[in-house]
């Protein structure tokens, strides 16, 4: 049985460290605006045992018309967990909780290897492939709520 809730930023670290910083120190987990009061961050969790996380911050992207946007960062799965449905049941929680809150529009920048993944979301691509730094290729994507 699983369930979403609302975690620490801490917390994520256990799925953040594995999956999106794999090999690096434990500080690499944290992100700039973790602890801020705007930032929120939800872990699935498969029989008590959390699995996945995703953190949802109030961030403006420039490239964005809307004033009330939100940014997704750290979107992960532990392996093990991949395959089933976890990562779309996040991302709708993320979805659901903007629309509640009047967030108009939620981005980030994806992996290129899970864009297809978020096209099937109904996210949409802009702009051209980007690098960051110590992680990969990125492309930013987004949805109007």
């Amino acid at each position: 049985m699983s369930n979403i809730q609302e975690i620490s930023a801490q917390e994520t670290y256990l799925v953040r460290n594995p999956v999106l910083r794999k090999g690096k120190p434990i500080e690499s987990c944290h992100f700039d605006g973790d602890d801020l009061p705007t930032t929120h961050h939800f872990g699935l969790f498969e029989d008590k045992n959390l699995v996945g996380i995703i953190s949802l911050f109030r961030n403006s992207n420039i490239t964005f018309a809307e004033n009330f946007q939100s940014q997704i960062r750290g979107m992960a799965i532990l392996d093990d967990f991949r395959k089933k449905g976890f990562g779309e049941a996040l991302v709708i929680y993320c979805e659901e909780y903007c629309i509640n809150n009047n967030c108009k529009l939620m981005w980030f920048n994806a992996r290129t290897e899970a864009v297809g993944f978020y096209e099937k979301m109904g996210y949409q691509k802009t702009g051209a492939i980007f690098e960051i730094k110590d992680v990969g290729k990125h492309l930013l994507m987004y949805k109007k709520l």
